[in-house]
């Protein structure tokens, strides 16, 4: 089967190839539905522009044509190397005006956003405060009505370096415990192991695992890896985090402690340097690096390669790191978020992102109403995550 955004397919097989397959995921993504019928009516976004940095693939792009359908004019461009190029032709097949490909190098990735916020977007759709950040750079963040945050690693900026420069509401979609319950814990840790055996076929039952981080993603990651027979020891810094993860039965030791132990070893934290490459020399011959988080800067990729006598790609997303002292180490997607890499990415489940992009649809709604909302980063108004869970249950036929 060919690889999603294949240089050997015409733009006319890379738009049917992106029509079909968004069509199947619209199919089954019956929140969204109903939100579209009800946006083609009141129209919250009539004569709004949307800027979006979003991995662009196909529950994208159902997203986007929910808030296209509700008046929006779009101008998004995907997340560095995630972007499914055949997704982007379907979309702009369909008035919807999404630009870069999955083999941008990183600087023309930063152009592809320097291209949205040359648009003059009235709302951001943000994934990791890329434009939020642009913003606030470029002087422009005052003409900004407000915006969503899709991650941990995003909202995290939001409070950390753009803390009091950011003059417009955005609501965190991470901060939901819709999101870090449905998405984080069940669709990254269900996703997440799916990508692991379809990227490195090796195999799951009795196989050593380190999770670095216990947040909603490490649960989730080390719940379905326990669940399939893997072995798995747990990385946190968090007094109360590392004590739920030894209560939920695993083990918890320091990296340096399990750097010898582990086989396989995921981030999840949405921190810079938590897997440092100093801790190469302690690993086991032939351990796997792979990380989970948004940004690739978990793991330290660059001294790694630095201290490597030699790099080999084995594949499209695999990398043999070899060194000096005659063992090597194998990285994953170069140290990008994995459960998007690789031949035919899956990425989380159907069901996850159709919760996922509900709590996205109705906040944005509630950013162009403002109602109840002020300056800054901010969680999902209350309301909402009632309204998308009382329908997700009713959805799931599990009501009474």
């Amino acid at each position: 089967m060919m690889t999603t955004g294949s240089q050997d397919m015409t733009q006319t097989d890379l738009l049917e190839r992106g029509r079909l397959r968004t069509e199947w995921i619209r199919s089954r993504m019956s929140l969204l539905a109903g939100l579209r019928s009800e946006f083609e009516t009141v129209r919250p976004f009539a004569g709004r522009r949307i800027g979006v940095s979003l991995h662009i693939e196909p529950k994208t792009a159902v997203l986007l044509e929910v808030l296209h359908t509700g008046g929006a004019e779009i101008v998004g461009t995907g997340n560095h190397g995630s972007t499914q190029d055949d997704i982007v032709a379907f979309l702009k097949s369909q008035g919807i005006g999404i630009i870069g490909r999955r083999d941008d190098t990183l600087a023309e990735h930063h152009a592809n956003l320097g291209r949205i916020l040359d648009a003059a977007p009235d709302i951001l759709l943000d994934n990791g405060a890329d434009l939020a950040a642009g913003a606030v750079a470029r002087g422009m963040a005052g003409s900004i009505l407000g915006g969503t945050e899709e991650t941990t690693s995003g909202g995290d900026r939001l409070r950390g370096e753009l803390g009091g420069k950011i003059p417009f509401p955005s609501i965190v979609i991470n901060d939901s415990p819709l999101k870090q319950i449905g998405e984080n814990k069940h669709a990254v840790g269900q996703s997440v192991v799916e990508s692991f055996m379809r990227i490195t076929n090796l195999m799951v039952p009795g196989r050593r695992f380190c999770v670095i981080g216990y947040g909603w993603c490490g649960r989730g990651i080390a719940q379905y890896l326990r669940a399939l027979g893997g072995r798995v020891a747990v990385v946190e810094v968090d007094e109360i985090k590392a004590l739920e993860a030894a209560l939920d039965g695993f083990r918890v030791a320091a990296l340096d402690t399990l750097a010898p132990w582990a086989e396989v070893f995921i981030t999840a934290t949405g921190r810079n340097g938590v897997l440092p490459a100093h801790v190469a020399g302690a690993m086991r011959n032939g351990a796997v690096l792979a990380n989970s988080g948004h940004f690739p800067w978990e793991i330290d990729v660059e001294g790694l390669r630095a201290q490597a006598v030699k790099t080999t790609s084995l594949d499209e997303a695999l990398e043999r790191l070899d060194f000096s002292d005659g063992h090597h180490l194998i990285l994953v997607a170069d140290g990008r978020m994995f459960n998007l890499a690789g031949r035919e990415p899956k990425g989380n489940s159907i069901e996850s992102m159709d919760l996922g992009f509900m709590l996205q649809a109705l906040s944005l709604e509630r950013v162009v109403s403002g109602t109840g909302l002020v300056p800054g980063a901010q969680p999902v108004p209350d309301d909402i995550n009632r309204r998308i869970a009382k329908l997700m249950v009713e959805a799931m036929g599990s009501a009474a």
